[in-house]
């Protein structure tokens, strides 16, 4: 039996995606919190605590939008003539944010407040946009047979402005547990404080969009509550129920890594819910099958995919491993 290389590749292409926004979600929220930290030094620490590894994190990003490429090259046309304009508010803002990442650094008092905005506005902008775009998709995009029949601006629409505001919620209580764990003092305990009221915003975004996925799309719908699939997903959302009960336990805990850790696991949870939904399809109508690229032309990409990954995991493990630790006032990477 031969491998299914269409298999394959969704399965790489769903772990880089899920690889990026576990990995970026936690530094967009840095930037999402940063309007609730006044002192120009906890903001510093802040930064500091992302400042080695962040630009590492969008090589997730760059993976699955080659991957798409490569191996769903449909797909790929399809999403960028249906969403180009959210992906590129995204990009646009994960732009600022990095100017200013390395910019704010460098300036000096009179002019650091410029970069700071530009740092909340391009993880803001970026965040939302990423949700805007997982909520368009969620939503449906129009196809006439294999090619996108829709208007540039069908993703303004009120689900999918509503799923980035969702995205935003996660982003920020990401971010929060993330500085629990690196931070101490006063900064540690306001990030304690700040991650209570952000667990009960994702706990009613989820419930929302929840409600109003199978609501407004019958075939979702289908998919959770028919016999026997609701007994294989039902663990999912009981899952998410027990991981927001262990994460708000966890802050009366003198907690260190257990609630960005329980964090992760509705991420996790979140994303598997949606794969979960559009099984086996990735368009409209269209399965992972009837929308790959010639086996030839997966089996090409598929070589260095499988040659370039393992170096992405090793010298991703080896920068969190030697960047572990409280980060204190006055320590900083540059």
């Amino acid at each position: 039996m031969g491998i299914d290389l269409s298999l394959l590749w969704a399965g790489i292409i769903l772990f880089g995606v899920m690889m990026y926004v576990i990995m970026d979600g936690f530094d967009l929220g840095i930037g999402l919190l940063y309007p609730f930290v006044p002192d120009r030094h906890d903001r510093d620490v802040m930064m500091n605590t992302v400042a080695p590894v962040w630009d590492g994190n969008e090589t997730w990003l760059v993976m699955g939008g080659a991957g798409l490429l490569a191996a769903f090259p449909l797909v790929y046309a399809v999403v960028l003539s249906a969403l180009y304009l959210p992906l590129v508010f995204m990009l646009l803002g994960l732009i600022f944010r990095g100017v200013a990442f390395e910019f704010r650094f460098k300036a000096n008092d009179r002019e650091r407040h410029v970069w700071d905005k530009a740092f909340i506005g391009g993880s803001l902008v970026a965040a939302f946009f990423q949700g805007v775009v997982l909520g368009a998709y969620i939503d449906g995009i129009k196809m006439d047979g294999r090619a996108f029949a829709g208007g540039p601006l069908d993703w303004l629409a009120p689900f999918p402005l509503f799923c980035g505001i969702g995205v935003v919620a996660a982003y920020a209580l990401l971010g929060s547990t993330w500085l629990i764990m690196k931070t101490e003092g006063d900064l540690h305990r306001h990030m304690l404080a700040l991650t209570r009221p952000l667990v009960g915003l994702l706990l009613a975004a989820i419930v929302a969009i929840s409600v109003w996925t199978p609501l407004a799309q019958p075939h979702i719908a289908e998919r959770w509550f028919s016999w026997p699939n609701l007994a294989w997903f039902a663990p999912v959302p009981l899952l998410v129920v027990l991981a927001m009960v262990g994460l708000v336990r966890s802050l009366d805990r003198a907690p260190v890594a257990a609630p960005f850790l329980y964090a992760l696991g509705l991420v996790f949870l979140g994303y598997s819910g949606l794969a979960i939904s559009v099984w086996p399809n990735i368009l409209p109508g269209i399965s992972i099958w009837q929308a790959a690229a010639p086996p030839q032309s997966q089996g090409f990409a598929l070589v260095g995919a499988l040659f370039i990954i393992p170096f992405i995991l090793m010298y991703t493990v080896w920068s969190y491993y030697v960047f572990r630790g409280k980060v204190r006032h006055g320590e900083g990477y540059h």
